[in-house]
């Protein structure tokens, strides 16, 4: 049966990284629910079963916060023993704050735009970009592991989450520019 006392990257067999190949997640992710699919456990004892779902659950669980890059970061933060959840959820970096209010103004001026699709693609663009320089960025401090170097991953965490919701809010207007169609 599996070890519920490792952490998912154990879980999994990677090292506790940021990167990670999406392939040979996909691989283990597979062949790790092979292994504890409740259906192997179908003519089992009712203990093997319900550990056989239990596992199953941790298995997505895992899998789907190793996936994601957002969290991913928190559940690292989370493992060095940061508070993700009791953080403030803002970014005392005040150029990043005005850069944010900027990029939301540009984006709810896009859809009066003469081609509004070039300026939410043009946006969605700009946002990736940032998007990559933080994830970058916070590599260097989770990889350094000093309480100084946690808390600026924390604050990086703070900065993504921003970013990924105006992608979405991006992604969101491109959407609705489809339906007026």
């Amino acid at each position: 049966m599996l070890d519920f006392s490792k952490n998912y990257f154990e879980l999994f067999g990677l090292p506790v990284d940021f990167a990670i190949d999406g392939a040979e997640l996909a691989s283990r992710y597979r062949e790790l629910q092979r292994a504890i699919h409740p259906d192997r456990y179908a003519s089992g004892t009712e203990q093997e079963k319900r550990l056989s779902m239990q596992g199953a659950s941790r298995i997505n669980d895992a899998f789907d916060t190793l996936k994601h890059p957002l969290s991913r970061i928190r559940y690292m933060l989370e493992l060095q023993g940061v508070d993700v959840a009791g953080a403030s959820g803002s970014t005392s970096d005040t150029m990043f704050l005005m850069e944010q209010i900027e990029l939301r103004e540009e984006l709810e001026a896009a859809r009066g735009q003469a081609d509004p699709y070039g300026a939410v693609a043009e946006l969605m663009v700009r946002i990736q970009g940032l998007i990559q320089q933080q994830l970058d960025e916070i590599v260097v401090h989770l990889e350094a592991a000093t309480a100084k170097s946690l808390g600026q991953a924390l604050d990086i965490h703070q900065k993504l989450q921003f970013l990924y919701k105006l992608r979405a809010q991006a992604e969101e207007l491109e959407a609705e520019l489809d339906d007026e169609l």
